[in-house]
């Protein structure tokens, strides 16, 4: 008995929104069997990364930081994977983002003002952006892919932060360690809401997914980035460049994740130091997804991909669960969502087995 996957002629529009339920629910149900089978406390473990930082209010304001990069991330890539281009670098243009707006905070330092954290914003994009442009020169020049090349830059991206921070930029105040000084108070982003750590990019990373979800959906561009990613070949007889296509899609998700690179260093970190590469960058590949490549839907899969790192961190303190748990979540809920798509998209269709001529 053979078996073949046969598209479907129309696939089912609820069914595409209700996948990504599924897999949130099936990854929640097999993941408590899995730490189960293995020693832990596996209904605890679920209880405490899913359900822990919705029900206990002080770790509200923990969501709103943790999602508020992964939703920024996540937009960019939402828009370059709708034009079919594969942006997987996203961690490196983060940290170029944050290491641009580094540079400002520094020579800024003392003789800073009002201006200081727009320049930062400016800087971090335009960082973030010269990254994406790496990739996007080697494909429209040489057709390098860029899935390749975006992910490769990344690990140079990491070694730049390590010999900033250990030279030229390292902080003679540190004590040894390897760190720049820490930000002046111009530099760093004010907090919303007296006594919590909930900063102004909270609110930026959802005005940022509401503008994308208006460009994309009632914008030239947005059409565009549709298009050329869902029918290259009618793209070409409209008349869009395919290479153009590719430089907007990379210098956008290259922008908006140097753009959260720098709401990270000027927020949480406050400086620059070896720890900044916090996998932000890979996981909004998940929330992108999670969120059907729609602006309005990478808010939710962002609180959703916040949820687990919160939760992650308590499950550590109050069951013991190592801090790797939380990617076997991740990791599972993106398999559940690839293969939901799949089913939802093809039908497996019984096929008779060929038999050799003359048998």
């Amino acid at each position: 008995m053979q078996f073949r996957l046969e598209r479907r002629r129309e696939p089912s529009r609820f069914m595409l929104y209700a996948t990504p339920v599924a897999a949130v629910l099936l990854t929640m149900i097999i993941g408590a069997i899995i730490f189960s089978a293995i020693g832990f406390d596996g209904i605890g473990a679920v209880r405490e990364i899913f359900l822990t930082p919705l029900t206990n209010s002080y770790k509200w304001q923990d969501l709103g930081v943790k999602a508020a990069p992964l939703i920024i991330i996540g937009v960019g890539l939402s828009i370059s994977y709708r034009a079919n281009v594969w942006n997987i670098g996203a961690e490196g243009q983060y940290i170029m983002g944050g290491l641009a707006a580094t540079w400002v905070a520094l020579a800024s330092h003392g003789a800073g003002g009002w201006w200081t954290l727009p320049a930062m914003m400016l800087a971090g994009t335009a960082g973030g952006a010269a990254y994406g442009a790496i990739p996007a020169l080697l494909k429209t020049r040489l057709n390098v892919n860029e899935i390749l090349t975006s992910l490769m830059l990344t690990y140079a991206s990491v070694q730049l932060i390590y010999y900033l921070v250990r030279a030229p930029w390292k902080d003679p105040m540190g004590m040894g360690f390897p760190q720049t000084r820490r930000f002046a108070s111009e530099a760093l982003l004010p907090n919303i809401f007296p006594g919590t750590i909930v900063h102004a990019g909270v609110p930026i990373a959802i005005i940022v997914a509401l503008v994308a979800w208006f460009i994309m959906s009632r914008s030239v561009f947005g059409y565009q980035m549709r298009v050329v990613g869902a029918a290259p070949h009618a793209a070409r007889y409209g008349g869009f460049s395919e290479n153009k296509t590719i430089w907007l899609a990379l210098l956008v998700s290259g922008g908006l994740a140097g753009l959260a690179g720098m709401l990270e260093v000027a927020g949480p970190f406050q400086r620059m130091v070896p720890g900044f590469p916090t996998n932000y960058g890979f996981t909004a590949i998940i929330v992108a997804f999670l969120g059907r490549l729609n602006p309005l839907g990478v808010i939710f899969a962002g609180i959703v991909m916040a949820i687990t790192f919160v939760g992650g961190e308590v499950a550590q303190t109050t069951i013991g669960l190592s801090n790797s748990a939380t990617g076997v979540f991740q990791a599972m809920m993106l398999f559940f969502l690839l293969a939901g798509d799949i089913l939802v998209r093809y039908r497996l269709r019984r096929v008779a087995p060929q038999t050799e001529a003359g048998i």
